[in-house]
């Protein structure tokens, strides 16, 4: 485990990036992310290369400094070298390294050459590391960095700032550790670049409890060569999270979002998570519109399948195209309308699960955030996906958050968990978590933040299947039937009557205490009634 002062190394290099594009006049420019993410994994990649190739070649291990040796290999060694390379390791040429470009940041034409050099890694590597659009077209690796800044007269300089912050620190201490680091310093690499909310294509950042708790409760087993599936993945925190607990190398990942800014950040996420072997699989397009993973019987299903999608969005403009013959089976449950007024608070997640359900394999999993709403819904379309839910016993359990889970929205959510290996479905776990965690403050708003026991709560709670005072509801589908169709614990939750031991005595002077407070109520009441009477018999009309 890495100490602390190689972690706030991590987070230092990640903040002077940020005050380079800061002094550049990028700070909170759209282009900003763009900049950080690309030039923080140009160095993982640089150092990860390293590391490597060092362990292939004895003299490039015991060597103080390798990259000044390897300049001295002839071609032929050096490409043997690449071909031994593992196959999701990114290739570099010897003009490729850092060290390379930071002797020559002197040139006249030194962003020309950074730029070129970036170009070239992508070129290099663009059969693993591309990511896919509807289209077929590719979306390389990096971008010429130096192009966001506008005033040519600072280009030389903002690259030269850019490469002055990747020569002093090497990730090669970082290679040997889990998903808890990576997913850490992702989140902090990412976290100003995340503020828009609910009301994007699942750009906003699922929080690392909630993504713990789907994990953990749905990879209830060992598995292998299974494939996993997020159809709105956003940055990938949930599919990160659930590979990690599977076995990065017994699991292939599988996603789409519409949003280019999440696909980048998702293959930067899949990067440092050693899950290059899926990157072929990024497909950045609207998913509800053209689904992308496909085999020879249509539609790909998936093993596992996860997803914490927008909740309301606008889809007016295509509303109708969904609405067809073709996608009759997809969309069982139907279309919602567009209403008259605030187009932009359309449920677009209940056609997320719609889709969710006919991509599930025969026997497949999944964990759905939703919003608590829809658990409690007794018509229309949600009603419609409820009653398949209950019909055909896919359900598995709904788990309800506390509010403000989410740092960006006040929408009470709850994870829905399905499973259509129905054989041993003849219960559904309630959990009612509405209670648990602490407040903090997240700017001007706030965020509710579980402790690891609060996880550990519910994960147990969920795989024990035991009632709990309060908190678990553990109930057949007759229940849910008789109770409408309820899927809140609460709802279950046996009525309790406070009683307390008297003696004969005591209750019958509590009795008659009741029965003189009641004789005076009717007296006055009585008393009340005169008076009005009265009031009403002097009123007099002019």
């Amino acid at each position: 485990m890495l100490n602390s002062k190689f972690t706030s190394s991590v987070e230092k290099l990640i903040d002077n990036l940020k005050s380079v594009c800061t002094n550049f006049g990028l700070g909170g420019d759209g282009n900003e992310y763009k900049v950080i993410t690309q030039i923080f994994l140009y160095k993982f990649m640089n150092d990860k290369f390293g590391y490597e190739i060092k362990k292939l070649d004895k003299k490039l291990l015991s060597s103080d400094n390798w990259e000044l040796l390897i300049e001295n290999y002839k071609k032929e060694e050096y490409d043997l070298l690449l071909l031994k390379l593992d196959p999701e390791i990114a290739k570099f040429k010897k003009e490729h390294f850092i060290s390379y470009l930071h002797n020559r940041q002197n040139e006249k034409n030194f962003a020309k050459l950074f730029d070129d050099t970036l170009l070239d890694i992508s070129l290099f590597n663009n059969e693993i590391f591309s990511v896919s659009v509807g289209d077929g077209s590719k979306v390389k690796l990096f971008d010429e960095i130096s192009n966001f800044i506008v005033d040519s007269s600072k280009k030389n300089d903002f690259s030269i700032a850019l490469i002055n912050q990747l020569s002093s620190f090497s990730f090669e201490k970082a290679f040997e550790e889990k998903f808890d680091f990576f997913s850490y310093i992702f989140e902090y690499l990412i976290k100003d670049y995340n503020k828009d909310g609910g009301g994007k294509y699942a750009e906003y950042f699922t929080p690392r409890s909630v993504s713990k708790i789907i994990s953990k409760i749905l990879i209830d087993r060992k598995v292998e060569n299974v494939t996993c599936y997020d159809p709105s993945a956003g940055s990938g925190t949930l599919l990160m999270s659930l590979a990690n607990q599977i076995g990065t190398e017994k699991c292939s990942i599988f996603s789409q979002d519409i949003s280019q800014k999440s696909s980048s950040l998702l293959r930067l996420n899949l990067v440092l998570n050693n899950l290059v072997h899926s990157i072929q699989n990024v497909m950045q397009e609207n998913t509800l519109r053209k689904p992308l993973h496909k085999d020879v019987k249509g539609l790909k299903k998936f093993d596992y399948i996860v997803s914490n999608p927008p909740f309301k969005l606008n889809f007016s403009s295509y509303r109708d195209e969904l609405d067809s013959k073709e996608n009759k089976d997809r969309f069982f449950a139907g279309i919602p309308k567009i209403p008259p007024k605030e187009v932009d608070k359309m449920p677009i997640y209940l056609l997320f699960i719609q889709h969710i359900l006919f991509s599930l394999s025969p026997k497949g999993k999944s964990a759905i955030v939703v919003p608590t709403v829809f658990i409690n819904s007794k018509q229309g379309i949600p009603n419609k996906i409820i009653n398949l839910l209950i019909e055909k016993k896919i359900l598995k359990g709904v788990v309800t958050m506390p509010s403000n889970i989410f740092a960006t929205t006040g929408t009470s959510v709850s994870i829905i968990f399905l499973d259509k290996d129905t054989k041993d479905n003849d219960k559904v776990v309630l959990i009612d978590g509405s209670n648990l965690g602490d407040q903090i403050e997240v700017g001007n708003k706030k965020m509710t933040v579980l402790s690891k026991i609060d996880e550990e709560k519910i994960i147990n709670g969920f795989k024990k299947k035991i009632n709990v005072d309060d908190f678990i509801s553990v109930v057949n589908f007759k229940q849910i039937i008789d109770k409408n169709l309820a899927l809140n614990a609460s709802h279950y939750f046996p009525l309790k009557f406070n009683q307390t031991k008297i003696t004969q005595k005591e209750f019958e002077k509590s009795l008659m205490n009741f029965n003189k407070d009641l004789e005076d109520i009717s007296n006055k009441k009585e008393k009340n009634i005169k008076e009005i009477n009265k009031l009403i018999k002097g009123l007099k009309f002019e």
